[in-house]
Formats: C-alpha cells, sequence, structure tokens
C-alpha cells in the first residue's frame, strides 16, 4: 500500500510518540544544553518549536520565553507533549499540529525558533526553511539541529541508506553546504555553527523506530560489507552501534 509522505510520518511516528518523549537520545545533550543558553540570552516573547517531536525543546525553551508554540504532523505526538508539558507545570507550552511547510501562523508571529532532528523527515527543506523565516520577525534568532551528512559521497550514501532501511518516512541528512546555501535562499544570515559527534546505540535505535527484522538485517549487511575508510568514518561497533555528526547552526532572520 502506497502512502502521501506526511501520512507515513504519522504512522511512523505517532505510534512512538511516548517513546520519543522517554528517548535519552532526544531528552539530552550538549547540543539541547547550547540551544536553551541561546535561548536564556534571547528572553523570547513568543518561540516556535518547529518539528517538536518528543517536546524535548519546547521543555528547554519554556522557562525563558513567555509563551511556546510546539509544532509537530503528528497528532500523537502533538498530545504526548502536551501531556508532558502539563505533568511538569509548564503552562506556557500550546501546541499545533501542522507539517513545516504550511505553518498555520501569521508573518512574523514568532521571535525564536528551534527546530531539532526534524528537517530530515520534511517533504520539502526548502519550503519548510521559508516558513520558519516567513513565521519569524526580523532580527529573531532561530537554531537548527540535525544530522549532518559527511561530504564524502561514499560516506553520505551509507549514512542515508542506513537511515531510510530503519526508517522509511527518512528524507535526507543535508550536508553542512546544503545547510548553509538552503538557509540563505530561504532568507536567514548564519551567525555561528558547531559539529558534535552523537553516538548511536543500535539496539536502542532501530528498537525505538520498531524496525522490522528484515530491515535490520539489511542495515548490519551495509555495516559489515562497508569499505574500510567507510566503517572507520562511522566507528562502526561490533553489535552495530556507530557515530555520526550533529551540526547546530545558529542564524538570525534576515
Amino acid at each position: 500500500m502506497t502512502r502521501l509522505h506526511d501520512t507515513l510520518v504519522q504512522d511512523q511516528f505517532g505510534p512512538r510518540a511516548h517513546a520519543y518523549v522517554e528517548s535519552a537520545v532526544h531528552a539530552a545533550g550538549a547540543d539541547l544544553d547550547a540551544l536553551e543558553a541561546i535561548a536564556a540570552r534571547a528572553a523570547p516573547r513568543h518561540a516556535i518549536d518547529l518539528g517538536t517531536g518528543g517536546g524535548h525543546v519546547a521543555y528547554r525553551l519554556a522557562p525563558h520565553a513567555a509563551a511556546v508554540t510546539a509544532v509537530d504532523l503528528s497528532v500523537e505526538m502533538i498530545g504526548a507533549v502536551a501531556e508532558t508539558a502539563r505533568a511538569r507545570g509548564l503552562a506556557n507550552i500550546d501546541t499545533a499540529v501542522a507539517p513545516a511547510e504550511a505553518l498555520p501562523f501569521a508573518d512574523a508571529a514568532f521571535d525564536f525558533l528551534g527546530c531539532r532532528f526534524s528537517a530530515h523527515h520534511w517533504r520539502d527543506f526548502e519550503a519548510g526553511l521559508r516558513e520558519a523565516r516567513r513565521v519569524l520577525a526580523a532580527g529573531s534568532v532561530a537554531v537548527f539541529i540535525d544530522i549532518a551528512a559527511p561530504a564524502t559521497a561514499a560516506f553520505d550514501t551509507h549514512l542515508q541508506a542506513v537511515e531510510l532501511l530503519r526508517d522509511p518516512s527518512h528524507i535526507r541528512d543535508y550536508s553542512a553546504a546544503e545547510w548553509h546555501a538552503a538557509l540563505a535562499r530561504a532568507g536567514f544570515a548564519i551567525t555561528a555553527t558547531r559539529h558534535r559527534p552523537l553516538r548511536m546505540d543500535y539496539p536502542s535505535w532501530v528498537e525505538r523506530m520498531r524496525t522490522p527484522e528484515a530491515n535490520r538485517a539489511a542495515i548490519r549487511s551495509l555495516q559489515l560489507s562497508a569499505a574500510r575508510e567507510t566503517a572507520a568514518h562511522f566507528e562502526i561497533e561490533p553489535d552495530g552501534s556507530f557515530t555520526i555528526h550533529s551540526l547546530e547552526i545558529e542564524a538570525v532572520a534576515a
């Protein structure tokens, strides 16, 4: 049965909403700490968490913003975030269900944007960035965090292949160069970038997405047959765990 991409994303993440709220990889990290520090300096009036997933950006923004809107394509994800925000006493978080490419907000409605581990699922990367710029007031800060595709073609191919086998809603991990060019076209001026290693524990990585056994076998086959340079780049471990890099980009709505 074929599905539209947005439906595929909802089907993949909706049933796993609470797993993403509880995921240690998503709930903590130096990148999340850095994003919170930027938000603390900005002290926004109304911040948006674009592609909130388990809501971890929204929870970090809440102490520093008058209001936070958490946005996601998945109704179940948004429900889990709203529930968690209530449980944590974060009364300034509200939620909205929408794709990144068609946000239901007025121009310049927000003065801070956080977007973490979401863009690689967007159906239209450039449209999502244009919408991000549209809903931000000029001069506002945006922080984008995602997995960075390697510049080397062979490494890039390996990463995209294992990502897609693990999760069929995966579109693409973009390289730093692709991010920089797309953000410029969307109307952002980049002020800082940071790369960080991120170890993926293979058992929890595939279990969180309930990856089918056939796909898990295919991932392990790709890892075991990878060229020495590829295996070294990703630091592939005997159990399939590996290391990738996240990219943090701080930008201003020009």
